[in-house]
Order: structure tokens, then sequence, then C-alpha cells
């Protein structure tokens, strides 16, 4: 049963991820990763702050967890997607925006998640 939960979050998360990342696309263009960037950013704000509410604060049964945490978040973020995007950047000649895309990526999403934690244990 968890492993059709953790498929159902993961179908969802994609979708998720799709429409987001496009949206992003449209409003800043495609000349940086600003989708991915904008994904992985959100999906890690809500890995913090869903992480500690549903282990310290609810009781939520593993399944609907697993199907949130592992499935809707873990296909919603694209960490496959910036690495593929981050060396496209290397490959076009622009190391500058390759080395840009991975330090933001690393330090928003590394944050992100921080702050999440922290409001999650303050709510």
């Amino acid at each position: 049963m968890q492993v059709l939960a953790i498929a159902a979050g993961g179908a969802i998360g994609a979708v998720l991820r799709y429409g987001m990342s496009n949206g992003v696309y449209a409003l800043f263009g495609r000349s940086f990763p600003y989708g991915t960037l904008a994904v992985n950013v959100l999906g890690s704000l809500l890995m913090g702050l869903l992480f500690v509410i549903f282990l310290e604060r609810i009781t939520l049964d593993v399944t609907w967890r697993a199907a949130i945490l592992v499935g809707g978040l873990g296909a919603f973020t694209t960490f496959s997607t910036f690495s593929i995007e981050t060396l496209n950047l290397l490959e076009e000649g622009q190391p500058g925006l390759a080395i840009l895309n991975a330090l933001l990526s690393v330090v928003l999403c590394v944050g992100a998640t921080w702050l999440g934690v922290v409001i999650a244990r303050q709510i």
C-alpha cells in the first residue's frame, strides 16, 4: 500500500513541478534555469516545514507521510533536472552561469529547508 501511495504522490508532484516550472519560465524566460531553481527552493521549504509538522507536531500515518514527502516532494523537486541544466550551461560555454546556478541552488535550497524547520517549530 505504501508503494502505491508514493507513486500517487509522485504523479501529483511531477505535474505540480511541470506547471510551476513552466509558469516561472513564462515570467522570466529560459536564459537561466529559473523554473528549476524556484521549484527546488519551494520544495526545500516545504520539506522542512512538513518534515517537522509530520514528525513533531501531528500524528500522520506513515503511508501518508511517505506519499507526501517521498512521493510528492520527491517528484516535485528536481535535482536531476538541476544537474542536466547545470551541465548544459557548462557545455554551452557559460561556466559563470553554471557556477551561479549551483551556488544559488545549494545555498537557497538548504536555507529554505532550514527556514521551513524554523517556521514549523514556531507554530
